[in-house]
């Protein structure tokens, strides 16, 4: 009967061999035997005896430090990223909640606004003022043509004060009034307390119907000196534009040359209230209705104190009154102070005249420094 042969396992058996030198058996010891039984390979510091047997064949194993043997605490789970896909769902409903958001407030805003006019509980003042109105109504559409059509850039906000009362004077062009509208945006958007703008108009504003009415509710009053010192002395912004039609109304080939400014009504009633005098020039007026001739006839007709040619009106009908996309620039100056002179100084013409003259010649002068730096009427 043969006898079956039994193969060690390895690393747990002892097997006996013959060495080829000497011809003694020689044990060779697995690993868990050597670490059982303490024995480590030598370094190379320790050298071993010349009669030490040859080290085994095989590499033992090293003993297991207590380090190795304690077991590790196994990581905590971390959440896989999400995927890009999912992430860009995520940014982009972000603008989508904003947007909703901004709408509900609006459509919130404007119900309580009709609330208030249904009601009548919305405050008018002496001069017809409605500020709510204004706000809501009368300034949006003119801010679009200000930002989008015209998009006025405005220099020297920090001159206009911010509670006080000044008279703003600046030039007059563009054949229609929408330079002065436009100075009235300026001045709300750009004036760190949104103050309005009270402008000082013509009678022929106020004598046209529906434009006298929502002049009135804009702000506006008349041109004169008793409605202009109240306005200043109640701390009130007062516009004037002291050219009147003979600026507006102006050919186009006399473009940004300031016209005679009146008798000086205007510096009386700063010097009578001791509001500064705030110079604006505006630069892009001109070129909205380049006006090229003055039909006389038709003016008389309508009662205008002109009826102008321009490149597209009247040849285009409604379509010529579309304004050209002239780049504007609006430049507040330096306030010129009246409160250093003394009481009574209203009655003396040669300082009237003198101080009429020096809001004049700074315009002009602000005039041509905007002009030298603009390079092309449309892109500014």
């Amino acid at each position: 009967m043969a006898h079956a042969r039994v193969i060690p396992l390895h690393g747990n058996t002892t097997t006996s061999t013959t060495d080829p030198v000497t011809g003694q058996p020689a044990v060779r010891t697995g690993t868990r035997q050597t670490a059982r039984r303490g024995r480590t390979r030598p370094t190379l510091a320790e050298e071993p005896p010349a009669d030490a047997p040859a080290p085994p064949t095989s590499e033992a194993a090293a003993p297991p430090t207590p380090e190795a043997a304690a077991p590790t605490a196994p990581e905590a789970p971390t959440a896989p990223p999400p995927p890009a896909e999912d992430a860009a769902p995520a940014a982009e409903a972000q603008p989508t909640t904003t947007r909703s958001n901004e709408l509900a407030d609006r459509l919130a805003d404007f119900v309580a606004f009709t609330r208030r006019r249904l009601t009548g509980e919305y405050e008018v003042d002496e001069f017809g003022f409605d500020a709510e109105l204004a706000d809501n109504v009368l300034l949006p559409p003119l801010r679009q043509l200000y930002r989008k059509w015209f998009r006025i850039e405005v220099i020297g906000t920090h001159n206009l004060p911010d509670d006080t009362g000044a008279l703003l004077v600046a030039n007059h062009s563009g054949t229609f009034p929408l330079d002065a509208m436009m100075t009235a945006v300026a001045v709300h958007d750009n004036h760190p307390r949104a103050r309005f703008l009270r402008m000082l108009g013509a009678d022929l504003v106020f004598k046209t119907p529906v434009i006298g009415a929502l002049a009135r509710k804009s702000g506006q009053t008349l041109a004169c000196n008793a409605d202009a010192e109240r306005l200043l002395r109640d701390g009130h912004l007062v516009g004037v534009w002291p050219e009147g039609f003979k600026g507006i109304g102006k050919p186009f080939r006399d473009r940004y040359k300031l016209q005679r400014f009146g008798r000086g009504g205007f510096v009386s009633a700063a010097l009578r209230t001791g509001t500064p005098i705030v110079p604006c020039s505006i630069v892009g007026a001109e070129e909205i209705y380049p006006k090229l001739a003055d039909l006389k006839p038709l003016a008389r007709l309508f009662g205008f104190p002109y009826f102008p040619v321009t490149p597209l009106f009247p040849m285009l009908g409604p379509l010529g009154l579309v304004p050209l996309p002239s780049k504007w620039f609006i430049e507040f100056g330096e306030p010129i102070r009246t409160d250093e002179f003394a009481a009574g100084a209203e009655e003396d013409p040669m300082l009237v005249f003198n101080l009429t003259d020096q809001v004049r010649e700074t315009i002009q002068q602000t005039l041509y420094r905007l002009l030298s730096q603009r390079t092309n009427v449309f892109l500014g």
